[in-house]
């Protein structure tokens, strides 16, 4: 469906080095998504987008670029990312699911200082989106200018948003809205999808595909929240890992690493596909939970609902998410898993999880 990713950094990076020129960069992903599991669906190339922010002089909204054009095939995508810095970046590559192939459709979204994308959508869609456009208020109906779930449900977590006592026409301080308030509209948002999938009419259901996949990701220019949930008790959602260090080193051509000098987290990497091929470089973040990076920091949280599983060796089936070519493997997985199921649930193996959360100083309070 997409490739989404993240990258947020005490300073800034040319946007080349991270969407263009690793091996196994999001504009490779675009055409050879060679880590996803499912084959039938290799191609990325109904369109792109990346959203940065400037200088604080230029105004707390980012810039944002769209195209319909393939990621692989846009002169100008290499024009301006081999020329242009930013410590905060959202890049998307699309393969479309709902929506036509036009530039509105194209990830990320924008509102004021607010960036957004998604990977997966939304379960029941065609009975739930009345239901969603019923409940915004008018401001945030009239935002949407595509046909996608995902801008949807970007004008959903807007109005969750404002519902919350944040104004997300305002301003923010420089401390943006606070993580803390994003986290809150982001659960508020999967629970009232949740809402509207239960409301269809039985007689309605037969032959509808009811199973969210709402791997989001939502950044004020100061903190960023990200989502991997699936609404579903038994099956996996789509893949998503991040990687954190003190630098994100080029030690050939096409070959990067993010190096760990220390116990910091300089950068912070998030992705639905990991950028190289070092195992230990990237970590699997938990089905049903959110990642939030703060100030440097990133704090896992699971997200505990009717869908939630507590037991940390439950292995859900990955076979849902496979069909929609949104699982991938991480570099080396089957090696790390052994004889489980490459397409299985990462997080099988929680120990080792732990140890890589701890080195890298997550918190999971």
């Amino acid at each position: 469906m997409a490739s989404p990713q993240v990258y947020k950094g005490k300073d800034e990076i040319l946007l080349s080095k991270l969407i263009l020129e690793p091996a196994h960069s999001i504009l490779t992903q675009s055409y050879d998504s060679r880590l996803r599991l499912d084959t039938r669906r290799p191609h990325n190339g109904d369109g792109f987008g990346v959203g940065y922010y400037t200088s604080p002089d230029l105004g707390p909204e980012p810039c944002i670029f769209t195209s319909t054009i393939p990621a692989w095939n846009c002169i100008n995508l290499k024009r301006i990312a081999s020329k242009t810095t930013s410590s905060l970046i959202f890049a998307h590559v699309r393969a479309t699911t709902e929506g036509a192939l036009s530039d509105t459709n194209c990830h990320p979204f924008q509102h004021g200082s607010i960036m957004w994308m998604h990977n997966g959508g939304i379960g029941g869609w065609k009975y739930v989106k009345r239901q969603l456009a019923d409940s915004l208020a008018d401001q945030w109906f009239m935002l949407v200018q595509g046909g996608t779930d995902s801008e949807w449900a970007f004008a959903l977590f807007l109005d969750q948003l404002a519902r919350s006592g944040a104004d997300p026409n305002a301003n923010p301080r420089e401390g943006g809205f606070g993580h803390a308030v994003l986290r809150k509209a982001m659960l508020a948002t999967i629970g009232k999808i949740n809402h509207f999938i239960k409301a269809i009419p039985a007689d309605k259901r037969h032959g509808v595909d009811m199973i969210s996949l709402l791997n989001f990701a939502v950044t004020d220019g100061c903190s960023v929240v990200c989502t991997r949930y699936v609404g579903s008790k038994t099956d996996e959602a789509a893949s998503l890992y991040f990687s954190s260090g003190t630098s994100w080193k080029q030690e050939g051509e096409g070959v990067f690493k993010m190096e760990r000098r220390d116990k910091g987290a300089d950068i912070v990497l998030v992705a639905s596909e990991p950028l190289t091929f070092e195992r230990d470089n990237w970590v699997t973040v938990p089905t049903n939970s959110t990642l939030t990076i703060h100030k440097q920091t990133v704090m896992i949280h699971p997200i505990i609902d009717e869908f939630y599983n507590h037991s940390p060796s439950y292995s859900r089936n990955s076979q849902y998410a496979h069909d929609k070519g949104l699982v991938s493997s991480a570099p080396g997985e089957a090696e790390v898993q052994g004889s489980m199921n490459v397409a299985g649930n990462c997080l099988a193996d929680m120990d080792a999880v732990r140890r890589k959360l701890k080195e890298v100083q997550v918190d999971k309070g």
